[in-house]
């Protein structure tokens, strides 16, 4: 299929790809055969090892209650940081001097440091200048860094959506009477909202990843935290690392498979998105057009 951003390829790239497609998989294999091997030769797969994963005690003690910290961690954040980083990004558009600016300086200056920093940061401010117990303090410390970290990413994500979309959608906006709030609202936004789905995906899925910073540096009792704690009691750090990512690997593909999901609802939607269409959807859109121009009820006009 060919596109405004994609040629079909022709009798010699799809034998070039078939090779280097023979070759990825013939290395992929070797690359899990010598991990396999070595594995089994360090004695990480006898079964002693894996055994506990398949009692409930593991799960109920240790795994289970780290994954609901993950996940409470990385909710708060979602739903703190999605918001703030969209009224950024809008700020940051504004014709307003005393608006834009200052919302550009919180947006670059939190984007440039790391989120850690900003959690030993916001640790020794909630321990220092709040009565934030010791056993909250470091959930509050993780939600708190991951929000000014991905709100000022999720600014600029937002910013380029709205400002990727053709002009003519603001022109049009104005020439019928809308305010800038208006248009930013029930024009620009709604379109842009598919076009930075995949964008906002990406930066979700860091936010679940980097709730384990917290574990290691502040003592959060999340996911890996909780991993290390098990693996103390069970001797099995090496399963324990694996059966962790596994579990990571499944929560971030939920995560992006509802987006999935969510970006082809909205384009299945009447209302547009800004998308870019192909030549072939176009020529489908028409003949759709032209269809239901000249038949009503089953009969031709």
């Amino acid at each position: 299929m060919t596109s405004v951003l994609y040629d079909a390829p022709g009798p010699r790239a799809k034998r070039r790809n078939a090779i280097l497609s023979v070759v990825f998989i013939a290395l992929l294999a070797l690359a899990l055969w010598w991990i396999y091997r070595t594995m089994d030769d360090k004695g990480q797969l006898e079964w002693a090892l894996w055994k506990p994963f398949t009692q409930p005690e593991a799960w109920t003690t240790y795994l289970l209650p780290g994954l609901g910290d993950t996940l409470k961690a990385a909710a708060l954040a979602m739903i703190i940081a999605l918001p703030l980083g969209a009224v950024l990004g809008i700020a940051r558009m504004s014709d307003h001097r005393w608006v834009r600016i200052p919302a550009a300086s919180v947006v670059e200056f939190f984007r440039a440091i790391p989120v850690l920093l900003l959690m030993l940061f916001a640790n020794e401010f909630f321990a220092r200048s709040t009565d934030v117990s010791s056993a909250d303090r470091p959930l509050y410390a993780v939600v708190t860094g991951l929000v000014l970290y991905n709100a000022s990413v999720l600014a600029e994500v937002v910013r380029a959506g709205i400002l990727a979309l053709p002009k003519g959608q603001t022109e049009a906006a104005h020439a019928i009477g809308l305010r800038k709030s208006q248009t930013m609202t029930s024009i620009l936004l709604p379109q842009a909202v598919t076009a930075m789905l995949p964008a906002i995906v990406s930066q979700l899925v860091v936010i679940v990843k980097d709730t384990a910073l917290g574990g290691v540096m502040l003592g959060f009792t999340e996911l890996l935290n909780s991993r290390g704690t098990l693996a103390a009691n069970y001797a099995n750090v090496i399963p324990s690392f694996i059966v962790v990512a596994v579990i990571f690997i499944v929560l971030n593909f939920i995560l992006t498979s509802f987006a999935s999901w969510l970006e082809g609802r909205l384009r299945r939607s009447k209302r547009s998105t800004g998308a870019v269409l192909g030549a072939e959807e176009v020529d489908d859109l028409n003949a759709a057009e032209v269809g239901g121009t000249h038949k009503t009820g089953g009969g031709v006009l």
